[in-house]
C-alpha cells in the first residue's frame, strides 16, 4: 500500500506533465516554425491564384483586343477592294429603280436639250460653247442630280439611325433576338431606314451571313455611322459582350454627332451665306447688264477677246468657289 505522501506525489507529477504536455502542444508550432511555413504556404498559394486570376483577365483583354482589331482590319480590307463606285451603285445610293442604260438614256436626253435650250437663248455663241453645254448637260446634270438625291437620302437617313438604333437596344432588353429587331426596323420605320433594313432581311434569310449583309449595306450608305454600327455588332458577335449596352453608347454618341453638326452648321451659315453671294454677283450681274445693254456685254462671247476673258474668269471663278467650299466645310 502506498502512503498518502506517495499519493500525493504521484499525483502532482501527473499534473505537472499533463500542464507541460499542453504548454508543449501550445508552444511548439511557433518554436519551431512549422506555423510561418503555414503563413508562408498559405500567402504563396494565395499569390499564385492571384496571378493566375489576372493573368486570364490580362489574356481575356488581349483577346478582345485583337479580336477587335483583327475585324477592323478585315471591314477595311474589304472596303479598300471596292473603292470603285459603280453607276449602279449609285443610284442605288441614290434609292433610284433606274438601270444604268435608262440612266445613259435620259442623260444623252438631257444633254440634247441643253443644247438646244442654250442655242435658243444665244444663237450668236459658237458651236464650241454649244458641244460643251450638251457635253454638261450629258455628263454633269444628270450625276449632280443622283449625287444631290443621294445626300437627301442620306441625311434622311442620319436623322432616324438613332430611334433605330433605340429600337434594337429595347428589343434585346426585352429578350428578342437580334434578328427580329432588325425585322421590327424593317417593318415599321420610315423611309429610308425601313428600305436598307428591309434589303438586310431579305438578304439574311436567303442564307447571307450577317457580316456581308452589313458591308452591302455599307456600300448602299457609306456613312461612317453605319460603319460604326456594324462594327459594334460584328465585335459584339466575334467577341461577346453586352450588345444592348454597346449600342446604347452608340445611339449616345450618334446623337453628339447630329447635335455637333447642327452646331457647325449654325456656326459657318454667316460664311455660306457670304459665300454664296460672293459667288453669285458676277452672274448676277452679267445677267442684269444682258437684260438692260445686250449689245454692250455680248461681245464677252462674240469676239476672240472676250471669250479668252470668259475662260480666264470662270477659271478663277472656280478657283475661288473651290477656296471657298474648302473654308467653310468643316469636318469633324
Amino acid at each position: 500500500m502506498l502512503s498518502p505522501e506517495m499519493i500525493d506525489l504521484l499525483v502532482l507529477l501527473t499534473g505537472g506533465l499533463a500542464v507541460a504536455a499542453l504548454a508543449y502542444t501550445l508552444v511548439y508550432p511557433h518554436v519551431s516554425g512549422e506555423k510561418h511555413a503555414e503563413k508562408r504556404v498559405a500567402g504563396v498559394t494565395e499569390n499564385k491564384s492571384r496571378r493566375s486570376s489576372r493573368r486570364t483577365q490580362v489574356d481575356q483583354t488581349n483577346n478582345r483586343k485583337k479580336a477587335v482589331a483583327e475585324t477592323l482590319k478585315e471591314i477595311e480590307g474589304r472596303q479598300k477592294s471596292r473603292e470603285k463606285v459603280s453607276l449602279r451603285l449609285r443610284l442605288e445610293r441614290a434609292g433610284l429603280d433606274v438601270t444604268p442604260n435608262s440612266f445613259w438614256i435620259a442623260s444623252a436626253i438631257v444633254g440634247v436639250f441643253t443644247a438646244i435650250a442654250v442655242f435658243i437663248a444665244m444663237p450668236s455663241l459658237p458651236s464650241i460653247a454649244l458641244a460643251a453645254a450638251g457635253f454638261i448637260g450629258a455628263f454633269g446634270l444628270p450625276r449632280w442630280i443622283v449625287g444631290f438625291i443621294t445626300k437627301r437620302r442620306q441625311k434622311k437617313f442620319m436623322n432616324e439611325f438613332a430611334n433605330a438604333i433605340d429600337v434594337i437596344v429595347r428589343g434585346v432588353k426585352s429578350g428578342l433576338p437580334l434578328n427580329e429587331c432588325l425585322g421590327i426596323i424593317a417593318r415599321e420605320s420610315p423611309q429610308p431606314i425601313r428600305g436598307e433594313f428591309q434589303e438586310l432581311v431579305e438578304q439574311q434569310r436567303v442564307g447571307v451571313p450577317l457580316a456581308e449583309c452589313f458591308d452591302r449595306m455599307m456600300q448602299r450608305m457609306p456613312l461612317a455611322e453605319v460603319k460604326f454600327f456594324a462594327i459594334v455588332i460584328a465585335i459584339q458577335q466575334q467577341a461577346g459582350g453586352n450588345l444592348s449596352e454597346a449600342l446604347g453608347n452608340l445611339s449616345q454618341v450618334l446623337r453628339d454627332r447630329k447635335m455637333m453638326a447642327a452646331k457647325v452648321q449654325a456656326l459657318s451659315a454667316e460664311a455660306k451665306a457670304s459665300a454664296m453671294v460672293l459667288g453669285a454677283l458676277p452672274f448676277t450681274v452679267m445677267g442684269m447688264v444682258y437684260m438692260t445693254a445686250p449689245h454692250y456685254i455680248s461681245l464677252l462671247w462674240t469676239t476672240k477677246t472676250g471669250q479668252f476673258m470668259m475662260a480666264c474668269a470662270a477659271i478663277w471663278m472656280s478657283c475661288g468657289i473651290f477656296v471657298m467650299k474648302k473654308m467653310i466645310n468643316f469636318k469633324f
